[in-house]
């Protein structure tokens, strides 16, 4: 559905003629602004009114060690896309590294929840299609906001459809214990994350002229970081402006690997902010 209604809505915007606004428009390659805007104050005022208190009660209640177990084993379960996704690029090392942590961690760290692989020095690691796709030559297309979800491109978005109808830990959910299932898992993710980065939104919600642009700027800042790698990209300067970390811990998570995909649409607003 999302999908169909980018492609429609996408349709519907016409290039601009006139310099100024050409050029602001091939910068922010938001030809759905007024639209992704709306969504974006939607869900600006579900996430106050309703995500991030969640997001508080979870850390004060649940005790840290907890947090940084479940933290863990949501990030274990997909490691299969991982790999998948890795090989589908080409990236054998990153494959082999993520199949070696989901062993190490599913038999030594309890199914995922203490990350033995790390203190083992084995790297994490997060591919999905979009990247893939990316990889392999599709243009990004739309950047879209999605209610309850977050933003993302269109490329993106279709990669997250296709990951999650084959990520294995989630169609074994879906299967056995219903939708609703799914949708505690999704729940738990969202406010897994939202907890993890209360500090760094309410700052960069307070120091934002235009949150909106903020937000916009940064996921294209970390998924062209994601589509790379890490690697840094040809010409590039030591004194080139510094990627926003909207996955930098507050729980102050000692993970020897990358941080996770910045929203990830899987993950609520995840993505979002």
């Amino acid at each position: 559905m999302a999908f169909i209604a980018a492609l429609l809505l996408g349709g519907c915007a016409t290039r601009p003629t006139d310099p100024d606004d050409l050029a602001y428009y091939l910068e922010t390659r938001d030809p759905l602004e007024p639209y992704n805007r709306a969504i974006f104050q939607f869900n600006e005022a579900a996430d106050k009114v309703v995500l991030r208190p969640l997001a508080v009660g979870y850390s004060t209640v649940v005790p840290k060690g907890v947090r940084i177990g479940i933290h863990n084993f949501l990030t274990h379960l997909k490691s299969p896309i991982t790999i998948l996704n890795a090989l589908l690029q080409g990236e054998g090392v990153r494959a082999r590294d993520t199949f070696g942590r989901f062993l190490t961690n599913t038999i030594l760290g309890l199914g995922g929840f203490i990350d033995v692989a790390s203190d083992a020095g084995i790297p994490q690691h997060y591919e999905d299609l979009g990247q893939t796709l990316a990889v392999w030559g599709v243009e990004p297309g739309p950047y879209l906001v999605m209610p309850l979800m977050g933003p993302a491109d269109l490329r993106h978005w279709v990669g997250f459809g296709i990951d999650s109808a084959i990520n294995p830990s989630g169609y074994y959910i879906r299967t056995e214990y219903g939708m609703e299932a799914a949708g505690i898992s999704a729940g738990l993710s969202a406010v897994d994350w939202r907890s993890a980065n209360l500090k760094t939104i309410d700052e960069l919600r307070k120091s934002s002229l235009d949150f909106y642009a903020t937000v916009r700027s940064g996921y294209r800042q970390r998924r062209a970081h994601e589509i790379r790698n890490g690697r840094e990209p040809e010409g590039d300067s030591a004194d080139s402006p510094g990627m926003i970390d909207f996955d930098n811990m507050d729980m102050d998570m000692d993970m020897n690997s990358e941080l996770p995909p910045a929203g990830s649409p899987e993950q609520g607003q995840m993505n979002a902010q």
